[in-house]
């Protein structure tokens, strides 16, 4: 049987052992999971107003698009949060080049070392898609004089 170490009294799953989340405070890890859904509501968002009424194609090359600059850009977003909650970090650039193909198939497909970080790029890689490829209903104009039951 795996020995498990224990974060604030919870056993943690042997796969995310090792992993930086529970280096962090209680309200640090609250602050990091408050800024990754913030994160994600922003670029869901913006996915679904891009995506809205266009064609299916395009709807997908928008959701690879801006889950490419996610991935791409976020660390900045991340490490500026770090930079709020540890005081000795420097200001710094953190973006590194832009992942390559292959490395958004590993993230989407889970294949990546195992870690809270990008199992959770993973997750929020489909729910993108899923959000752009979601269907809409327009808005039917009202017709004069006439009021809904």
């Amino acid at each position: 049987m795996r020995s498990r170490r224990r974060v604030s009294g919870r056993k943690l799953p042997g796969m995310y052992q090792s992993d930086s989340f529970f280096t962090l405070s209680g309200a640090g890890q609250i602050g990091l999971v408050a800024v990754s859904i913030a994160f994600a509501l922003i670029v869901a968002g913006i996915v679904r107003f891009l995506a809205r009424g266009r064609p299916w194609a395009l709807r997908i090359a928008i959701w690879a698009a801006l889950f490419f600059v996610f991935v791409w850009l976020s660390p900045q977003g991340y490490y500026a949060y770090y930079r709020l909650i540890f005081d000795d970090l420097p200001r710094q650039w953190v973006i590194q080049a832009p992942p390559r193909p292959a490395e958004l198939a590993a993230l989407l497909t889970f294949s990546v070392r195992a870690s809270l970080s990008f199992h959770s790029q993973g997750v929020l890689g489909w729910a993108l898609l899923l959000v752009a490829l979601w269907p809409y209903r327009r808005k039917m104009p009202q017709r004069s004089g006439l009021t809904p039951p």
